[in-house]
């Protein structure tokens, strides 16, 4: 197919149109031509396709599909494969469904817990939410089926989401909010992708040149369409302009005649609608050439599917005791109405229509269990009358376990939470069935971190995320031992919402919001703090135990220009098979910029058997070093000595080594008469010109100490007359080095010095 032939036969109106939907989820058809309709569909953790009465925040119902895990729950597996495994199957549904694109998965970073849609992100680390979103991609599209990652960039609140203002400087855009979109699009080259609502730096995203054209297209190579989040367009024209292909929903014809008028009124050029409609019509005929419509949709195997996924998903946060797993021949208490009815997934675009739901109680049938409902969700209450039942129950047990949670007005898309609590009422229930029985564990629901007052009286805490239809059947397998948990956090549990380095911030004045915290997002902040968390970023316990040891390295210095591999040996130490997480992290020892300890960069999953122990290998490239340099707009590796971190969580190290890696690059550096001498001496090309001028400052500064009276040395000493040396301007020169400096031989030195 010649589109650009086909794209020449149309007329500027029909080009026009094709940049907007034909309705709520449809391309336009050009008939004439025989261009196709093709419809997407919402995501990311499974399909909400609409036909007749058609809604963009799930209010409708949906064709009965399959639920699986949300973000906040697959992130937790740390496993590529398994999400990769995951998409296969939603991409089997997307082709007998004859949808072209599913609308997902949606990797901004969880900046607060406080987002209302963190349910929907996989995590506070862009490296891990960039090879996960990867893989999720690489999954779908393995079946000739689009996906559009989103929402690009910066949209990390649901406050003022259409409005507000992501004011954030480039060194952190390029560090934390760029890299997951960044990762996909070179990895797995996501058909679409979806611009967010929210302006950033001031400029909308759906008109801002440099993010869809500069970045997206120029720089990291991205070959699809663009397409606007629904009511995401400001200015249609500007939009083509930027890069902005495809509007949707439809706009009724409305922006349609704007692009036309734009046109013919020379404010738009008619060759970049050409290029937004092959653009659009690459991705049309990618699928329509390769749609499979009679792709079998085994729902009842995507179910246990699902609960496979959610199985290596949990992240099991504290055993005490090592009460867990469940013994099978004796009374369990399940408490607390998601045991029965589970929250498994968030309100809003994502909301799918489950064609069935297993909770715990059912899947548990057979075994020795006894169910008291705890509390009401919908009203958000708990009578005395279920909480004594609740504690009748606790004590005719051998152990009770809790299942609780944020019910679902909590957390949705299109509002933010404003605190991290649960329901009080649930607090109650737990503190009250801990006191009746010691041996109480609690499983949480909920798509982004609480708080828990309660961790002290309870033996265990199983945390399930929005776990899907099946979460009810895997958090059964996982109690009674069936199976092994292995999901680690992939953000940081704060033991307090003031805790977190966005709370002064979060949210905005009017239609701003100052991520003032820079790169300290997470992890990045709690531990170059040193701050007491609730739960690390990465932790996750077992039914076993394993032991990390032998870490060696490729070599012990290296330059930018290299890479370097880290192998460590790890061993099932304990008495049961299980799945490890190995988790690198790469430190800079000293920078002349502010840099986390430590961040994510390698990360593995891998079974094994007890006794059993393998080797696992990272390879280190010039980006797990670089940090993103402002004054020379890319990445850079500052020489000096950087820490390998081998662990189980940002806090459980459990192996160290360190390289030296020296920098190839030159950052050019312009010094003027205020420059001061401490960085003019750390430059050796600006040190050496300077010398003779230097040392005839620092001698007139700093006497020898024979030559100081003894008043001179008590006043002041040589550390202090360093200290102040380093910190005074170049002018100064002409002031205290008397004849061996003037203002010529200071400007000349500074032309010499600025030339490189």
């Amino acid at each position: 197919m010649n589109i650009k032939e086909l794209v020449s036969q149309m007329t500027l109106e029909e080009k026009a149109g094709l940049c907007s939907g034909a309705d709520f989820w449809h391309t336009k058809a050009v008939e004439r031509l025989g261009i196709p309709a093709s419809m997407v569909s919402d995501g990311p953790h499974g399909l909400r396709k609409q036909d007749e009465k058609v809604d963009h925040l799930g209010v409708n119902d949906s064709i009965k599909a399959v639920c699986f895990p949300a973000a906040s729950a697959t992130a937790a597996s740390f496993d590529r494969g398994l999400l990769k495994r995951m998409c296969e199957a939603i991409g089997d549904s997307c082709q007998h469904e004859k949808l072209s694109v599913v609308l997902g998965p949606a990797v901004n970073i969880k900046r607060s817990p406080l987002c209302g849609r963190n349910f929907e992100y996989f995590s506070e680390d862009p490296y891990l939410a960039g090879e996960l979103s990867a893989a999720f991609i690489q999954g779908v599209q393995s079946r000739n089926v689009g996906t559009s990652i989103k929402h690009f960039a910066a949209n990390s609140q649901e406050h003022r989401r259409m409005s507000s203002s992501s004011d954030v400087d480039e060194r952190t855009l390029r560090e934390i909010y760029f890299p997951a979109f960044e990762t996909a699009v070179k990895k797995a080259q996501p058909w679409t992708v979806m611009c967010s609502y929210n302006r950033i730096n001031g400029t909308y995203a759906s008109e801002n040149h440099w993010l869809l054209t500069e970045v997206l297209r120029d720089e990291w190579g991205f070959e699809g369409y663009v397409m606007s989040d629904w009511g995401a367009v400001a200015d249609r024209a500007a939009g083509i302009a930027a890069g902005l292909d495809l509007e949707m929903p439809s706009s009724g014809g409305f922006n349609d005649k704007k692009i036309v008028k734009a046109v013919q009124e020379g404010k738009l050029d008619e060759s970049l609608v050409d290029l937004a409609c092959e653009r659009i019509l690459n991705i049309v005929f990618r699928y329509t050439e390769n749609a499979r419509p009679d792709t079998p949709w085994d729902k009842e195997a995507q179910h246990l599917l699902a609960a496979e996924v959610e199985g290596d998903s949990m992240v099991l946060l504290k055993n005490e005791d090592n009460i867990l797993p469940l013994s099978k021949e004796e009374c369990v208490a399940f408490i607390g109405e998601f045991a029965e009815r589970p929250r498994y997934q968030g309100g809003g675009s994502s909301h799918i229509n489950s064609f069935k739901v297993t909770g715990a109680v059912a899947a548990a049938e057979g075994l020795p269990v006894i169910y008291a409902q705890g509390y009401s969700a919908a009203s958000d209450s708990a009578s005395e009358e279920q909480i004594a039942e609740a504690v009748a129950a606790a004590k005719k047990a051998k152990v009770a376990v809790v299942f609780a949670g944020l019910p679902d007005v909590y957390e949705s898309e299109g509002y933010d939470r404003t605190h991290m609590r649960m329901p009080e009422c649930q607090n109650r229930l737990i503190c009250a069935v801990a006191e009746a029985n010691p041996n109480t564990v609690v499983v949480l629901h909920n798509g982004s971190p609480v708080e828990m007052p309660w961790i002290g009286k309870v033996k265990a805490v199983l945390e399930a995320y929005l776990g899907g239809q099946a979460v009810g059947l895997a958090e059964v397998r996982v109690l009674y031992g069936d199976v092994n948990p292995s999901g680690h956090l992939p953000e940081t549990f704060p033991c307090r919402l003031e805790d977190n380095p966005s709370y002064l911030f979060y949210g905005g004045e009017g239609d701003h919001a100052a991520y003032a915290e820079g790169v300290f997002v997470g992890y990045r902040y709690y531990d170059r703090k040193k701050a007491d968390v609730l739960f690390p970023f990465g932790h996750g316990l077992s039914y076993t135990t394993f032991d990390f040891s032998n870490l060696r390295l490729s070599a012990d210095a290296i330059t930018d220009q290299e890479t370097l591999t880290a192998t460590v040996t790890v061993t099932n130490t304990g008495a049961c098979a299980g799945k490890c997480v190995v988790q690198l992290y790469v430190g800079d020892e000293e920078s002349s910029v502010f840099r986390p300890v430590r961040e994510l960069k390698g990360f593995e999953k891998i079974a094994l058997a007890p006794g059993e122990s393998k080797d696992v290998s990272f390879t280190l490239d010039k980006r797990s070093f670089a940090f993103w340099n402002s004054e020379i707009h890319d990445w850079y590796v500052e020489t000096g000595k950087f820490n390998i971190e081998v662990g189980r969580s940002s806090r459980d190290i459990a192996a160290c080594s360190s390289v030296t890696v020296t920098s190839t690059a030159k950052v050019p550096h312009h010094y003027d008469e205020n420059s001061i001498f401490m960085d003019i001496l750390a430059d050796p090309h600006a040190a050496e010109i300077f010398k003779p001028l230097l040392d005839g400052m620092r001698s007139a500064l700093i006497p020898e100490k024979e030559e100081a009276s003894d008043a001179a040395r008590d006043a002041i000493s040589e550390e202090m007359n360093l200290a102040m040396f380093n910190y005074m301007p170049l002018r100064t020169i002409i002031s205290f080095a008397g004849d061996k400096a003037d203002p010529d031989m200071l400007r000349h030195l500074l032309e010499a010095v600025n030339k490189g």
